[in-house]
C-alpha cells in the first residue's frame, strides 16, 4: 500500500465538509477531492467535481476516475420535510458513493460516516442524557442507523474500515446551508438591533434553562481526520462535543452584550413566521452596511434556529470515548460563537 493520502470529501460545500477540507489542506499532506451538487472553485490542494449523488449513473460517471481515493467522508445531506422521507435519499447518495469507489479505488482504507443525536432519538423529545455510543436504539424510522448498517454490512471482509462522528449542534459559518445556528442567531441578532429591539430568546420557554452541548466545525474536522487514521478507531461511533456545556439563559445575554444589544425576557416566536417577511430589511441592511450581497436564503435557517430552540430537555452526549482513545482537543463554547460572530463581520454577512 502507497503512503499517499486522497481525502473524498462528500458535502463539500457544507458546515461541516467545508470546514473538514480547509483542516485538510492545512495538515498538508492530503490530495483533496471535494464533491457537491453545487461544485466548488479548485484551490491548489482541493479540487471539485459537481455531482447527483441520487442518480447512481451519473455518480458512476463522475466518480470513475477517482481511483487514487483513500478515505472517504461522507457529510452530505438532503432535506426532506418528514422522518421517514429522509431515508431514502441519504441511504441512496451514501450507497452510490460508495459504489462507485469501492471497485475503483484499489487502496480504500477508510469510510467516515458524520451522523449524530438523531441516533440516539434526540430529535422526538426528551432522550437520556448523556448519551452514549452503547445506548440502545429506537424504531425507525432513522436514516443515520441505515447509514451505519449498510457500511457495517458493506465492510465485512473488506480491507478498509469505517468510522460514525455524532456531534451535537454543529457550529460554523458556511452559508447556504439547511442547517446554520450561528448565522440564525447572528442574522436575528442584528435584524432585531436594526430595529432597535431587545435580543429575545424566541424558543421554547422551556428550553432556556436546558442544558445543551454545541460542537464546533473546527473541532469535529480534526477529530473526523483522527477517527479515520487510528487504527484503534476501526469500526466504531464516537461522540463529538466541545466538552463543555451551556444553558441558553447564561449565553443568551452574553449573545446580547456582544452585539452590544439589550437582552429581554424570552418569548416564543416561530422565526419561520417573524422572520419570513424581512428579506426587503436585509437587503437595506446590506446596502447601509457595506455587506456582502448573499441572499437572505443564504444567511438564514430558519426552519433549524426553530428546530434547536425548541428543545425543552436536556440535550447532550458522553464524549469521553472519544477521549480515552486518545483524542484531547477541546473547544471554549462560549468563546466559539463570537470567535464566529467576528468571522461572520470580517466575511461582511453580518454588520460590524
Amino acid at each position: 500500500m502507497n503512503n499517499s493520502k486522497t481525502a473524498l470529501v462528500v458535502g463539500a460545500n457544507g458546515v461541516i465538509g467545508s470546514k473538514l477540507i480547509s483542516h485538510l489542506e492545512n495538515l498538508g499532506d492530503w490530495d483533496i477531492i471535494g464533491l457537491s451538487r453545487r461544485g466548488g472553485l479548485d484551490t491548489g490542494k482541493t479540487r471539485y467535481i459537481s455531482v447527483n449523488l441520487l442518480d447512481p449513473e451519473d455518480s458512476k460517471k463522475q466518480l470513475s476516475p477517482l481511483t487514487m481515493v483513500t478515505h472517504i467522508f461522507y457529510a452530505a445531506y438532503q432535506d426532506k420535510p418528514t422522518w421517514a422521507e429522509l431515508v431514502a435519499p441519504n441511504l441512496a447518495m451514501l450507497v452510490n458513493v460508495v459504489n462507485a469507489i469501492e471497485g475503483i479505488a484499489k487502496d480504500l482504507q477508510h469510510i467516515s460516516l458524520m451522523q449524530g443525536y438523531k441516533v440516539y432519538g434526540a430529535h422526538y423529545g426528551p432522550f437520556k442524557t448523556p448519551a452514549k455510543e452503547s445506548d440502545g436504539g429506537h424504531m425507525p424510522p432513522e436514516f443515520n442507523v441505515d447509514q451505519q448498517q449498510f457500511l457495517e454490512a458493506q465492510q465485512k471482509g473488506k480491507k478498509w474500515n469505517w468510522s460514525a462522528l455524532r456531534p451535537s449542534v454543529v457550529a460554523g459559518t458556511a452559508l447556504g446551508n439547511p442547517m446554520n445556528l450561528v448565522s440564525v442567531i447572528a442574522v436575528y441578532a442584528s435584524i432585531s438591533k436594526e430595529l432597535g429591539l431587545p435580543l429575545r430568546f424566541p424558543g421554547k420557554l422551556g428550553a432556556y434553562d436546558k442544558l445543551l452541548d454545541i460542537t464546533d466545525a473546527g473541532l469535529l474536522a480534526k477529530a473526523t481526520v483522527w477517527a479515520a487514521t487510528s487504527p484503534a478507531c476501526a469500526n466504531q461511533a464516537f461522540n463529538i462535543t466541545n466538552g463543555d456545556l451551556v444553558r441558553w439563559n447564561d449565553l443568551w445575554p452574553k449573545i446580547a452584550a456582544y452585539f452590544k444589544m439589550d437582552a429581554a425576557p424570552p418569548l416564543q416566536m416561530p422565526l419561520q413566521t417573524v422572520m419570513a417577511d424581512k428579506s426587503a430589511l436585509w437587503t437595506q441592511m446590506q446596502e447601509k452596511h457595506n455587506l456582502a450581497k448573499h441572499s437572505y436564503e443564504e444567511v438564514s435557517s430558519w426552519a433549524f434556529g426553530d428546530f434547536v430552540f425548541s428543545w425543552d430537555y436536556d440535550f447532550f452526549s458522553d464524549g469521553t470515548k472519544a477521549r480515552r482513545l486518545g483524542f484531547h482537543e477541546y473547544v471554549d463554547t462560549e468563546k466559539m460563537f463570537f470567535d464566529l460572530f467576528d468571522e461572520l463581520k470580517r466575511k461582511k454577512v453580518i454588520p460590524n
